[in-house]
């Protein structure tokens, strides 16, 4: 029997529920990804660095930046030491890049003795290694003025 807009083929119910499956899993590794991430970012900064490789670019604030160490020393050389990441959104989807995984995420930042909140975008590409890990390829930060 085929499924409507199945082509006749009978296959397309199966296709849809992989499709669906694997868009569970890619929901589940970019909330655990931001998750992890932001908790770095808030509470041990400088181990961030075990995030990204030396092929990994970061744009912040329109800089742009390559490297672990370069990126490290960005991300650990901002104005603040004490600051917590409020997470409204994460958006994430597979990539082209084979097991490839882009999280969007949209959200504010509270920094210590700051009445108002910042609010912030930002976007990774994660890129899956060799020992099933996942990589920050690109990552790019904007904060959201007006």
């Amino acid at each position: 029997m085929a499924w409507p807009g199945g082509g006749g083929e009978g296959n397309h119910f199966n296709t849809e529920m992989e499709r669906c499956h694997v868009q569970e899993q890619v929901e589940v590794v970019g909330k655990a990804f931001v998750d992890h991430y932001y908790n770095l970012f808030d509470n041990d900064r400088s181990s961030l660095a075990s995030l990204y490789q030396p092929t990994s670019m970061l744009t912040f604030e329109g800089q742009k930046i390559v490297g672990v160490e370069d990126i490290s020393c960005k991300l650990n050389s901002l104005p603040f030491g004490n600051c917590k990441h409020i997470i409204s959104t994460i958006d994430s989807q597979p990539s082209a890049y084979g097991g490839g995984i882009v999280v969007f995420v949209s959200g504010s930042l509270q920094l210590p003795g700051e009445e108002h909140h910042l609010r912030f975008s930002q976007m990774f590409h994660l890129i899956p290694t060799q020992d099933g890990y996942f990589f920050v390829q690109n990552d790019f930060f904007r904060l959201n003025y007006g």
